[in-house]
C-alpha cells in the first residue's frame, strides 16, 4: 500500500467529515464502498489502460479477485479514511498496487471540495456583560470544557475573566494597530486644558522635599517583610514601573541602587499566571546583582530535575525528518516558585523604599520637559490616581497600550498563545517522573491552522506545570485565541500524558501572549521615548524558542540595570539616549527564521506533517551534538561559527528543509533575515576586532563619565552590544 494524499481538515467534528464523505462527496471514478471510517474505491483496470496511464508494473499482477485473465482486467483500489486527534480530522487516501485511471482527478476534487466544505475558522468570544450574568454561564456554550473545569479551580471566576479580559485587549491591538489607543501624549498633544490643571506645577516642586521627608519616615516603617501599598501625595519618583510580574524584578534592583521608585499593578500584588523555569547558571545574575542572596535563591526553587526532553512526532514524516529526543538536563532545569520569587522582590523593593500600588490601572501618561505624569485608577475604589516621576517604565507585557502606541502597525512579528495550569495531583501513579520534564513536545501535526507543543515542568512536591501554546503569527482576522486553546487543552490533555481530567486537582491557571519582534539591527523597534522606556514582553524582550521575557530579562538584567543607571545618573532620559538601552542580540535576530518556521500563515495550508518535520530535522542534528551545542544554541549564546556550522549540517542532512520554509515564508522575509544575518556577521566580526573595547571602556570610565556622560552611555552601549549582544553574557568590567 502506497500513502498518496495526507489532508489536516480544520474541524473537531470528525463524524460530520466522515458523513460527508460516504453520502455527499462524489469521487467522480470507481465504485464507492462505505466503511466504517470513510469509504473505499474499487475501479477496474486493463493492462492497456495502465500502460497508457504509464503506472504499469514490469510484472503487473491482479491484487483481487476479481481478474478477468482473459482481458488482463483487475481492479485497484482506493482506501480513504478518517481520523481525529488534537480536536481536528485528518485524512489519508492509501492505494494498493497501480493507480487507476482518473486518480489525479479524485484527489484534486477531493482536496478542493475539503476545503471548501470545511474551510479554516476562527470563532471570537461572545460579549460578555457581568452585570447581567457570571463569566461561567457566558462562556459556557462556547467553552463548555473551559468552564467546566475553570470551576474546579481556586479563583476559577475571576481567573477566566482575567483570560477573557486578556483575550479582547489582544484582539483589539491586533485589530486596530494603524491607530492604536493613545495613551502617552508629549507636552504639545496633551488635553488642552493641561497646562491650568498644572497651574501649581511649581507650588508642588516647592512641596516636593518636605514629601521626600516624609517618604524617607516612610521608609524606616516599612521593613519586617511587608508590602506597601500607599499613596504617593506630592512626591516626584525616580523611576514608575507599571507591570508588576518581571517589572518587581526591575523595579526592586533599581530601588536597591537608590533611586525612589514606585510600582503600579493592576491586579493583586503577586497574582502570577505564569510559572517560571529557569537554570541555576542564569539565575546567579540576581545574586550578582544584590538583589537575593544564594540561600533565598535556594528557597525560591521548587524543584530541580534531572533532564528535559525536546521531541515532536514524526509518525508521518519523511526518514529524513525523523530524530531522536533531544536530552537537555541544564535548559529551564530549575522550577521556581513563581508567586514567592514575586512576593519576595516586592519586600526587596519597600525595603529600600520603593512603594507598591496593586489593584490599579494604567490611564494615561503625559510627558512634559521635566518629568512624566501619570493618571491611574485604583480598581476596587474607582478613585483616580495621578503621579509624577522622571522615567516611566513599560513592563504590562504583550498587550501593553504602551508598546502598541510606540511602534504602530508593528508592534509584534509573532506570538505564542499560551495557556496551563498547575495540577496539584490526581495523575495515576507511573505517568510521569518528577525527575523530568518536557521542554518542547508535539503528540501530532498541524492542527486546525496551528502546531500545538507542549511544555510539562516538575514543581514543588507533586505539583506539574502544563503549558500547551502555539507559534502564531499576528494577523487582524485571526489573532490567536486564548479560550479557543484552552478548550484544546482539557479536550487533548489525556492524548497528551495518560490521565483522566475529572480526577486532576487543580492548583492554579497559566496563560498569556508571549509576544516575538524579528529585529534586523538593534534600532528598527522603538523601545523608549522621552521620559519613558518598555522592557520584557512589552519590548519583546524573548528567545524565539523556549523562553518568555522572563528568561532573556533575567539574562540580560544587569545589562539593562547598568545602561539605565548610566542614564539616570546623568539625566540623559530623552528618546535618543533611552533607544540604547535594550537588549537585543544579533545572535538571536538571526534565529527568527526558525521560529517563522513553526507558524503557519494565516490562509495558507501546509501539508500536516512539514513544521514537526523541520523542528525534527534540526532538533534531531542538535541530539547529535554534544549537550553543550545544544544548550548553548537554546540559551541564545550560540556564536557565528557555531550557527554558522549548525545551518550547514542542517541543510546537508535534509536538503528540503530550505525549500519547506520558502514554501510559506515571503520575499520580504527573506530580505529581513539576510539583512539580520549581514548584521550578525559584520557584529561577530567587530567583536573579534574589538574584543578589548569593553575592558578599555571601563578603564577610562572614571574620565570620561564625568566629562562626557552622553558619550559615555553611547560606548558602554556598544560594549554591551559586543558582549551581551552576541550572547556573552558576563559583567564588563576593567582587565
Amino acid at each position: 500500500m502506497q500513502e498518496i494524499l495526507y489532508l489536516e481538515v480544520p474541524t473537531p467534528d470528525t463524524a460530520a467529515v466522515c458523513t460527508w464523505l460516504q453520502h455527499e462527496f462524489d469521487p467522480g471514478i470507481g465504485e464507492k464502498i462505505i466503511t466504517p471510517d470513510g469509504f473505499r474505491l474499487l475501479s477496474n483496470t486493463t493492462a492497456a489502460e495502465s500502460v497508457k496511464s504509464g503506472t504499469q508494473n514490469a510484472n503487473p499482477k491482479p491484487t483481487l479477485a476479481d481478474t478477468n485473465s482473459e482481458n488482463h482486467n483487475w481492479r485497484t483500489e482506493l482506501s480513504t479514511f478518517v481520523w481525529s486527534v488534537q480536536r481536528t480530522t485528518y485524512l489519508k487516501v492509501f492505494r494498493v498496487e497501480d493507480a487507476p485511471p482518473g486518480e489525479k482527478q479524485f484527489l484534486e476534487s477531493l482536496n478542493l471540495a475539503v476545503r471548501n466544505k470545511f474551510p479554516d475558522r476562527y470563532p471570537e468570544p461572545p460579549t460578555v456583560d457581568l452585570s447581567k450574568q457570571s463569566i461561567f454561564d457566558a462562556l459556557a456554550p462556547h467553552y463548555p470544557l473551559t468552564v467546566k473545569y475553570f470551576q474546579k479551580m481556586p479563583k476559577g471566576e475571576y481567573d477566566l475573566q482575567r483570560v477573557y479580559w486578556w483575550e479582547q485587549r489582544w484582539r483589539e491591538n491586533t485589530r486596530n494597530p494603524q491607530k492604536p489607543k493613545q495613551v502617552v501624549f508629549l507636552k504639545e498633544e496633551g488635553r488642552g486644558e493641561k497646562e491650568e490643571g498644572r497651574g501649581k506645577k511649581e507650588e508642588g516642586r516647592g512641596e516636593k522635599e518636605e514629601g521626600r521627608g516624609k517618604n524617607e519616615e516612610g521608609r524606616g516603617e516599612k521593613g519586617e517583610g511587608t508590602v506597601s501599598v500607599s499613596d504617593a501625595g506630592d512626591t516626584v519618583y525616580d523611576l514608575i514601573y507599571i507591570g508588576g510580574a518581571l517589572g518587581v524584578i526591575h523595579a526592586a534592583v533599581m530601588a536597591r541602587l537608590g533611586y525612589r521608585v514606585l510600582l503600579l499593578e493592576r491586579m493583586p500584588f503577586g497574582k502570577m499566571n505564569r510559572e517560571w523555569n529557569i537554570s541555576r547558571d542564569e539565575m546567579q545574575s540576581l545574586v550578582d546583582l544584590g538583589l537575593f542572596t544564594p540561600a533565598e535563591i535556594e528557597t525560591l526553587i521548587a524543584r530541580e530535575y534531572k533532564d528535559g526532553y525536546c521531541k515532536f512526532f514524526d509518525a508521518n514524516n519523511p526518514p529524513v525528518a525523523k530524530a531522536a529526543v533531544l536530552h537537555t538536563p541544564k535548559v529551564l532545569n530549575i522550577a521556581l516558585d513563581s508567586d514567592k520569587l514575586v512576593y519576595l522582590a516586592g519586600v526587596k523593593l519597600t525595603e529600600a523604599g520603593g512603594e507598591i500600588w496593586d489593584e490599579t490601572e494604567f490611564i494615561r501618561a503625559d510627558i512634559e520637559a521635566e518629568k512624566v505624569i501619570v493618571q491611574s485608577c485604583h480598581l476596587p475604589t474607582k478613585t483616580d490616581r495621578t503621579v509624577s516621576g522622571r522615567l516611566l517604565v513599560d513592563a504590562m507585557g504583550s498587550a501593553s497600550p504602551i508598546a502598541w502606541q510606540l511602534n504602530e502597525g508593528r508592534a509584534f512579528d509573532s506570538v505564542c498563545p499560551t495557556v496551563g495550569g498547575v495540577i496539584d495531583g490526581g495523575m495515576e501513579p507511573g505517568v510521569w517522573d518528577s525527575d523530568y520534564g518536557d521542554v518542547l513536545w508535539s503528540h501530532g501535526d498541524i492542527s486546525r491552522g496551528r502546531q500545538l507543543i507542549w511544555e510539562l515542568f516538575p514543581g514543588a512536591g507533586g505539583e506539574l506545570t502544563v503549558y500547551l501554546f502555539h507559534y502564531h503569527q499576528v494577523n487582524a482576522e485571526n489573532p490567536g485565541s486564548l479560550l479557543e486553546l484552552y478548550e484544546d487543552f482539557f479536550a487533548i490533555l489525556p492524548e497528551y500524558r495518560r490521565c483522566d481530567v475529572n480526577k486532576l486537582i487543580w492548583k492554579k491557571t497559566t496563560f498569556g501572549y508571549i509576544p516575538g519582534h524579528f529585529s534586523t539591527t538593534s534600532s528598527d523597534r522603538a523601545v523608549a521615548v522621552d521620559r519613558l522606556i518598555a522592557i520584557g514582553d512589552a519590548a519583546s524582550l524573548q528567545s524565539p524558542l523556549v523562553f518568555t521575557g522572563f528568561g532573556s530579562l533575567i539574562r540580560n538584567l544587569f545589562r539593562l540595570t547598568d545602561l539605565l543607571d548610566t542614564a539616570l545618573k546623568h539625566n540623559l532620559l530623552s528618546a535618543k539616549h533611552l533607544n540604547q538601552i535594550r537588549a537585543y542580540q544579533s545572535n538571536i535576530s538571526v534565529t527568527w527564521l526558525f521560529s517563522k518556521g513553526m507558524m503557519v500563515p494565516t490562509g495558507r495550508t501546509l501539508p500536516p506533517q512539514r513544521i514537526n518535520s523541520m523542528l525534527n530535522t534540526f532538533f534531531g542534528l542538535l541530539a547529535e551534538q554534544e549537550l553543550t551545542v545544544a544548550e548553548t544554541f537554546i540559551k541564545d549564546r550560540a556564536d557565528w561559527l557555531t550557527f554558522n556550522r549548525l545551518a550547514i549540517k542542517a541543510a546537508g542532512k535534509n536538503p528540503s528543509l530550505l525549500l519547506w520554509i520558502l514554501d510559506f515564508v515571503t520575499f520580504r522575509d527573506i530580505l529581513r533575515w539576510l539583512g539580520s544575518y549581514l548584521n550578525f556577521t559584520l557584529l561577530a566580526l567587530a567583536s573579534f576586532l574589538f574584543g578589548w573595547l569593553p575592558s578599555f571602556a571601563r578603564r577610562i570610565q572614571p574620565w570620561l563619565e564625568p566629562r562626557y556622560p552622553a558619550v559615555w552611555l553611547r560606548l558602554l552601549a556598544t560594549s554591551y552590544a559586543l558582549t551581551y549582544g552576541m550572547g556573552k553574557g558576563k559583567r564588563i568590567v576593567s582587565s
